[in-house]
């Protein structure tokens, strides 16, 4: 299984309504409030045979309140 995590720089006083939309579209494995260059880390596994390249892509972009990304795609290591 492929997982994404996404870390997410939010603009300012937007993360509670972004941790929210996130939610509602069901993306997620798991949520975390983080404290570092980005507000959110976002855990998401994409269905098997989806293009991981693009389901990152077309599941956030139009999310009002993101300022920035950054996706670390993981491959089982054992």
């Amino acid at each position: 299984m492929t997982c994404l995590f996404l870390q997410i720089r939010c603009r300012p006083v937007t993360a509670c309504n972004l941790v929210d939309e996130i939610d509602l579209r069901e993306i997620r494995s798991e949520l975390y409030s983080i404290s570092c260059d980005y507000d959110i880390l976002l855990k998401s596994c994409p269905p098997k045979g989806e293009d991981v390249g693009r389901y990152a892509n077309d599941k956030l972009p139009d999310i009002d309140g993101i300022e920035r990304t950054h996706t670390t795609q993981t491959c089982k290591a054992i």
